[in-house]
C-alpha cells in the first residue's frame, strides 16, 4: 500500500491504487496531514524510550480520518508546494521503515504533523511501539523520537492488507447489487474501507456481507470512484 509526502490513504482497485488523496513516499510510508492541529492526548515518548508503557486504560485510539482529512494546506511549503515539516517527515520515514519491517505485527498507521512537528504512531501494542521507536532512533539518529506520540490501533496494517486482498476479486463487480470500486486498510487501522456508490454506503446488508468476505474485519463504506490508471 502506498502513501505519501502529501497526505494520503491508499486503496486497492482492480487496476491501480485508489487514492483518497494524492502522493507517494519513496519508501511506502503512510504520511497523512492532519485536519485538526490540536495536540494529541497521549505523548508516551517524552520520557526515555525504554520506560514502561502507560496503562492501556490511559491510551487513546488512533486518530480517525475526520480529525485530519480535509482541504487545509500542509504546515509548510517547499518551492511553493505544500509539504510536511522536515522534522516530522524525517521521523515518519524512520518509523515507517521499522513499522513495515521488524515491527509489522504491531504497526497500524502514521499521521504526520499531528499536531505540526509531531507524528502520531498507531500500534496494536504500546510496549512494542516503544521498541519500534527505539529501533527507529538507532537506525536514523536524525529522527527525533521525542516528537512521537503513541496511539492504540485496532489492527496491524499487515493484517488489514491481507483482509483487503480477500475482497480484490470483487472489485469492478457488484456485491448484493452494489459496485465495489476500491478497497484498502482504513487510515486509522480500525478496519477496511470500501468505495462504492451512494446507495451502497447506506446498505447494512452490504457491510455485513463484505465483513464476512474479509474474514470478519470491520468494513466502512464510502462513496467514490476509482482513480484512472
Amino acid at each position: 500500500m502506498t502513501v505519501a509526502r502529501k497526505p494520503v490513504a491508499a486503496l486497492i482497485t482492480a487496476t491501480t491504487a485508489l487514492l483518497l488523496t494524492a502522493g507517494c513516499a519513496s519508501d511506502g510510508t503512510r504520511v497523512v496531514r492532519p485536519q485538526d492541529p490540536a495536540p494529541s492526548t497521549l505523548s508516551t515518548l517524552s520520557a526515555p524510550v525504554g520506560a514502561e508503557p502507560p496503562a492501556a486504560s490511559a491510551a487513546r485510539p488512533c486518530p480517525p480520518p475526520e480529525r485530519w482529512r480535509g482541504p487545509r494546506d500542509a504546515p509548510t511549503t517547499i518551492d511553493g508546494t505544500p509539504a510536511n515539516t522536515p522534522e516530522a517527515e524525517e521521523l515518519s520515514q524512520a518509523v515507517g521503515r521499522q513499522g513495515r519491517g521488524a515491527f509489522a505485527e504491531v504497526y497500524g498507521s502514521l499521521v504526520v504533523d499531528f499536531p505540526v512537528g509531531r507524528v502520531a504512531l498507531c500500534v496494536t501494542d504500546l510496549a512494542r511501539g516503544r521498541e519500534l521507536a527505539k529501533a527507529a532512533a538507532q537506525a536514523d539518529p536524525k529522527a527525533d523520537v521525542t516528537r512521537l506520540d503513541l496511539y492504540l490501533a485496532r489492527y496491524s496494517e499487515r493484517r488489514l492488507t491481507a483482509a483487503a486482498k480477500r475482497l480484490e476479486p470483487y472489485l469492478g463487480r457488484r456485491v448484493l447489487g452494489f459496485p465495489l470500486r476500491g478497497v484498502g486498510p482504513a487510515p486509522d487501522a480500525s478496519g477496511i474501507e470500501v468505495m462504492t456508490d451512494a446507495a451502497g454506503t447506506d446498505s447494512a446488508a452490504l457491510k455485513a456481507r463484505l465483513q464476512q468476505l474479509s474474514g470478519g474485519i470491520p468494513v466502512r463504506t464510502e462513496e467514490g470512484n476509482p482513480v484512472a490508471a
